[in-house]
């Protein structure tokens, strides 16, 4: 680990994060949720809240794809959605679903502010975003598709809309975090 210049557990909680929170809403694969927990570790990502039926660690299923991230990345569980998006909303920060919405702009065409904090909510892998999150969302973020499937999975859109936010916020040097 250290010839990868990377840092514990412990340093990294005490790094500055990126400004991006992630909320799962009901997402029903721990091996997605674990996926995740790996991806927001490396895009330190600020915190994850697990929604619903989302699972939490300490699960196996979850440990097995996350690979320690679950002791890195910040996060905390509400039995309902609208709760957690309730407290997000009170702290300020953007809330935006990823999701093919109405209101939805294509991920090419969102720029997010490079100071704003944002919090996106990803949906379960049937249903996506429920309603129920319609009333606390400043928009909807939709990841251009070209073939014959209407979706990506969960893990994967986490990692593309990622990638994409924190390079359009001018965040791409996570060597100087």
């Amino acid at each position: 680990m250290e010839d990868l210049n990377r840092v514990s557990p412990g340093e990294f909680k005490k790094l500055t994060k990126n400004k991006i929170s992630l909320v799962l809403d009901d997402v029903r694969s721990l091996q997605n949720v674990g996926s995740i927990f790996r991806t927001s570790d490396a895009f330190a990502v600020e915190k994850i809240y697990l929604c619903g039926i989302t699972g939490t660690p300490p699960q196996r299923e979850i440990e097995r794809t996350a690979l320690g991230a679950t002791q890195s990345v910040s996060w905390e569980h509400f039995p309902d959605i609208e709760t957690a998006l309730k407290q997000i909303q009170d702290q300020g920060i953007e809330i935006w679903a990823v999701e093919q919405l109405d209101i939805s702009a294509s991920l090419e065409s969102f720029i997010p502010e490079k100071e704003k904090q944002y919090a996106l909510i990803f949906g379960n892998e049937v249903n996506g975003v429920s309603e129920k999150t319609f009333p606390y969302l400043k928009g909807g973020i939709e990841i251009p598709q070209f073939g014959t499937k209407h979706s990506f999975n969960i893990a994967v859109s986490v990692g593309i809309i990622l990638w994409d936010f924190l390079m359009k916020q001018g965040n791409g040097n996570f060597n100087e975090k």
